[in-house]
């Protein structure tokens, strides 16, 4: 098998990947309710998949003879402003209460500190 052979299966494999997470993404977005779950799947599975995306669109790039680097800019991109915006869109709706709230932490001093009660120590 040739090389352009195997970068032709590798470009149809990596479409594969990328177009199954991206209907991952679109399903768990329609199908959730509230926003705060609705918010897990395009960042999470979509991410991926755009990232699969991108990595057929490169290979197939080098192996035609244009090789194209852009694509690992727009995955640099993508992979540090997702979870940035999903963070902001939760902290939105935590603010807003639009979401269920978390239960209130225990009232004891011991929670989310070092310090450790007497009777733990060794």
């Amino acid at each position: 098998m040739t090389f352009e052979v195997i970068g032709t299966y590798a470009t149809a494999v990596f479409l594969l990947i990328g177009s199954g997470f991206a209907l991952v993404a679109v399903l768990g977005l329609l199908k959730f309710n509230d926003s705060m779950t609705r918010l897990h799947a395009p960042t999470k599975v979509g991410t991926v998949g755009i990232g699969a995306l991108l990595l057929a669109s490169m290979t197939y790039s080098y192996v035609s003879g244009a090789p194209s680097m852009h694509e690992l800019l727009i995955m640099a991109f993508l992979f540090v402003t997702a979870p940035i915006s999903a963070n902001f869109i939760a902290k939105v709706n935590i603010h807003l209460r639009t979401c269920e709230t978390p239960p209130a932490p225990p009232q004891d001093d011991t929670w989310s500190t070092l310090k450790v009660p007497d009777e733990d120590r060794d």
